[in-house]
């Protein structure tokens, strides 16, 4: 054994770049190619428009440019295999969704990546500014002549004939050092083309009223079966996904005016937006989405997540909502068109979707209002066949539109698709094992999947700021429908709450599993009259409306009988150390002596990268290791770990110690005299704790001479 020391620290190896000093000061330098053998290309790293813009210049190598980059998740095989089953009704882990922490512990990049590219993006000359919580987005901002040298890229002014602006963006695939290949998933902020926009419909451009027309609340909840689902929202949180800012005061009207009480609204900045004080072009957007929340669940909590019209701020929304975990339900309605949005920022956007779903967050996402051709508006034009990011992502709800009818007594009369209701097939992404049934064709992902109102021809009564003043609009669009569809969302989680069970979570799975079986016709409408440009209504699934509009009491009664009771008091099987096999780098949930957690190479992992290595310093000194864990009532518990002990001493005489509790309970010592080459699995059975909140301690006591190293790994407390 090599000695250790008490600032025991990793050092990270970066391999240096190898491209060209730049040395310039009007423009950068061409970077060395791709194709270098020290470095690795990013794919889908390059937005779509540079095919179809004309280069102009050199970004001036001075302007700065700010990125983030995105680190890939880990074992992502079996994230795969648990987001299947934590969304399947009679699976074991059904509704046994993760915290931020054991998601990250399971699946996010862990602490040495993070560290490892900070490193990299330091030595460049870059400025990390900050590393979102669930550690992954790494942003960072330096001069353009920087950036290129980071990346092995080349920044140049374009300017896109469909849309008449001037944007800036790399050339071609950036890359990275072969060291960083496997850590890294993507560079977004290599260019500002993309945008989102809201997918917000008027019936004309008429002023603000002073009365309201268009439907109220309740139109829409009478027609839906809404308000005989038996809830209101209360104890439920759900985030407004924004590109723009809101008027306390309006929405204050809107629930004046339909008699609606409930918390106030509140805005979480990310990186630093915040447009309340002075909101833009999207503020009747920010006021439809809550307004419409508020008429559906009017006593759900609304955070309004503000974030920069970027690649950059969309991906860093996305991480911030699910590591701060505060809400159940995302409602999104903003979005670009799948072709002219640069992949790898949708990936990185995605991802933070599948932590969303892994937690037990649903998403519902406003599928366009441009019908099958959502680049009408944009870079590729409308002679292309394309459907709108995020809704195309499979780990969320796309919600397209229709016209719906109502009866003089607010009941549902009849319902169309709307004729620029955005649907189709994405490029982007594989078909989901869920998505199957009859009009479900193809390999591709498909979208929408559900729909509710949103033509302006039937639209809502909607209080938000005119081109003057405040006033009464008539707002439709897809906008409409994934809020809708949102406080939907809340109405049932707060009932699954009140029964026992889990939270709505991932929706698709579940709502296609209805779909296909035989309360169909009884918990959906379906929608068989209209089209949009490329495809028709029919009977089933389509991509107008999806699997068509819901019955909301028929649905939730539906959802409920296909749940099971949340983990609290339950024995389905399950691991429930978080961290356990300690490869976040840190040792959170753990807590543990300075030095504990270690990747060094003085001392091997049992797996992985990381350990627990208590002592081994040859002097008088105690380390320890515990985690506070709750063991559900009735059930069997296992707790296990691999341990390897290394020594200098000699003889039988035990001199320094391992002791392993459970609680006040020693479970176990072990000594110096057990050493042996390699690591041994040490299994205790814990089910005398079930029904208690127990702490699982190790404690390392090495005498003054002569070290003793304790090295503990891949350890698990599983229940059955």
């Amino acid at each position: 054994m090599r000695p250790r020391s008490l600032a025991l620290a990793s050092a990270l190896a970066v391999l240096p770049l190898t491209v060209v000093s730049l040395g310039v000061t009007t423009a950068q330098a061409a970077p060395i190619p791709n194709a270098s053998a020290s470095r690795v290309a990013l794919p889908n790293t390059v937005t779509p428009a540079v095919a179809r813009s004309q280069k102009v210049g050199d970004v001036a190598a001075a302007q700065d440019i700010s990125v983030s980059v995105s680190l890939k998740l880990r074992n992502t095989a079996d994230l795969d295999r648990f987001l299947t089953a934590v969304s399947k009704p009679g699976s074991p882990e059904f509704g046994q969704y993760l915290t931020p922490e054991q998601f990250n512990a399971r699946y996010g990049p862990t602490q040495a990546s993070v560290d490892q590219v900070r490193s990299y993006l330091t030595a460049q000359g870059l400025s990390v500014s900050s590393v979102s919580a669930n550690r992954q987005v790494v942003n960072a901002h330096g001069s353009a002549e920087q950036i290129a040298k980071a990346f092995g890229t080349h920044e140049s002014s374009y300017v896109d004939p469909q849309q008449n602006r001037t944007f800036f963006s790399n050339d071609a695939a950036a890359s990275v050092p072969a060291s960083l290949a496997d850590v890294v998933q993507g560079v977004s902020g290599l260019n500002n083309h993309t945008v989102r926009t809201s997918r917000i419909a008027k019936p004309n451009a008429s002023t603000p009223h002073a009365t309201p027309s268009g439907f109220g609340p309740a139109q829409y909840n009478g027609a839906y079966n809404l308000n005989k689902v038996g809830t209101d929202g209360t104890g439920v949180t759900v985030a407004l996904w924004e590109f723009d800012g809101y008027k306390s005061a309006n929405l204050q009207t809107y629930d004046t005016q339909f008699g609606l009480s409930g918390p106030a609204v509140t805005t979480v900045s990310v990186d630093g937006a915040n447009y309340d004080s002075k909101p833009g072009g999207g503020q009747g957007e920010v006021e439809l989405d809550s307004e419409i929340v508020r008429g559906v669940a009017p006593k759900a909590t609304q955070l309004v997540y503000e974030a920069p019209n970027s690649d950059q701020g969309e991906i860093d929304m996305a991480a911030k909502i699910v590591a701060d975990n505060r809400v159940s339900v995302i409602s999104i309605s903003w979005g670009s068109c799948e072709p002219d949005t640069t992949p790898s920022s949708m990936t990185a956007v995605d991802n933070s979707f599948k932590q969303a779903a892994a937690q037990g967050i649903s998403i519902f996402s406003a599928s366009g209002d441009d019908g099958s051709r959502d680049c009408t508006r944009s870079t590729s034009g409308s002679s292309v066949k394309a459907v709108d990011f995020p809704a195309s992502s499979p780990h969320q709800t796309g919600v397209g539109g229709t016209n719906l009818k109502v009866t003089t007594g607010n009941a549902y009369s009849s319902e169309s698709a709307w004729s620029t209701a955005g649907g189709g097939v994405s490029t982007q992404f594989s078909k989901p094992s869920w998505q199957t049934g009859t009009g479900v064709t193809g390999t591709m992902r498909t979208v929408p999947d559900v729909s509710s109102n949103a033509d302006p021809a039937s639209g809502f009564a909607i209080y938000t700021q005119g081109s003057s003043s405040a006033g009464w609009q008539v707002y439709g669009g897809t906008s409409a429908a994934a809020p809708l569809w949102s406080g939907y969302a809340a109405l049932f989680n707060q009932k699954a709450k009140a029964a026992g069970k889990a939270v709505l979570g991932e929706a698709n799975p579940k709502l296609y599993a209805l779909a296909n079986g035989t309360s169909y016709g009884t918990t959906f409408h379906d929608v068989t009259s209209g089209a949009n440009q490329d495809f028709s209504t029919k009977t089933g699934y389509d991509q107008v409306t999806g699997w068509g509009t819901p019955v909301a009491d028929a649905l939730t009664t539906a959802l409920l009988g296909d749940t099971t009771p949340p983990p609290s008091g339950g024995c389905t099987a399950t691991q429930l150390l978080g961290n356990a096999g300690f490869e976040t780098g840190t040792a959170a949930p753990w807590t543990a002596s300075s030095g504990v957690i270690d990747n060094g190479t003085g001392q091997a992992a049992h797996s992985g990268s990381w350990k627990a290595w208590l002592d081994g310093y040859g002097s008088a000194h105690t380390d320890t290791l515990s985690q506070t864990v709750s063991i559900p009532a009735g059930c069997k518990a296992t707790f296990s770990f691999w341990v390897h002990i290394d020594t200098a001493e000699t003889g039988s005489t035990a001199y320094d110690k391992l002791t392993v509790q459970a609680g006040s309970t020693t479970l176990a010592t072990y000594s110096n005299v057990n050493a042996a080459t390699g690591y041994v699995q040490k299994s205790f059975d814990l089910s005398a704790f079930a029904g208690q909140t127990v702490t699982i301690k190790f404690t390392g006591v090495e005498d003054s001479s002569l070290k003793t190293s304790f090295v503990i790994d891949d350890t698990a407390l599983s229940i059955s």
